[in-house]
């Protein structure tokens, strides 16, 4: 799968070359691509932003800088999205739904935003990760990057995906390892037992339970049996 980044701050990716998503890169699992949109500027100051019509705080950032940087990678099959709080949250069923994509887009903001007409002009979908405002879209995109690269074939393991938390409308069971005694509290008794079954139903058990504590609005959303 691929990403192509538009951001001002391509250094602050850098954690993407660490752990899961740095070792997937490495075997070309996946493909991130930072685009500088400061590399565009048209100024010798390398000015990407102005004060926005009709007064108000901050700068805006210019569209022809942000177009000119998009159409250096465009792809008409690709999927645009401009990570912004305005946008639908993302949830488990927007990570599955956009890992379909084979090439994504990802559009960071910064400062005001952007001028909402290149916004209208290349923009298929804007996302956000939450109700709250942060300093630029950067964090967000790599919040994207990370949950939708997990679906990509050989990052993770199948088993690992269709277990976890929010796949089949749960939270996920507690997990335990070694040592079978820790601070005087043993392994639940089931899982040692090697009785599958039993073991499958705990884990069910224990979901629901976790859910009805935690996240009671889940089992009313999705009507868990």
């Amino acid at each position: 799968m691929k990403f192509d980044v538009l951001t001002l701050f391509p250094e602050m990716f850098e954690p993407l070359n660490s752990s899961i998503i740095g070792r997937a890169k490495e075997k070309d699992l996946i493909e991130i691509n930072l685009i500088n949109i400061r590399d565009f500027s048209k100024d010798k100051h390398k000015k990407v932003d102005d004060t926005p019509y009709g007064g108000g705080a901050g700068m805006v950032m210019m569209p022809d800088v942000v177009y000119d940087a998009y159409k250096s990678i465009k792809d008409e099959n690709a999927k645009v999205i401009y990570m912004s709080p305005q946008g639908k949250k993302l949830t488990q069923k927007k990570v599955e739904e956009l890992a379909k994509n084979k090439h994504l887009i990802i559009l960071c903001g910064h400062y005001e935003g952007i001028d909402q007409r290149v916004i209208d002009k290349i923009v298929d979908e804007e996302i956000s990760i939450g109700d709250y405002v942060l300093t630029g879209g950067e964090l967000p995109a790599m919040v994207l990057i990370d949950s939708v690269s997990r679906y990509s074939e050989g990052v993770i393991t199948k088993e690992s995906t269709n277990e976890e938390s929010f796949t089949n409308g749960l939270l996920e069971y507690p997990q335990y390892t070694r040592p079978e005694v820790f601070e005087g509290e043993r392994v639940p008794e089931v899982l040692l037992s090697g009785h599958h079954a039993n073991i499958e139903k705990w884990r069910k058990e224990k979901s629901l339970e976790i859910t009805a504590k935690k996240r009671p609005d889940l089992l009313n959303k999705n009507e868990v049996q």
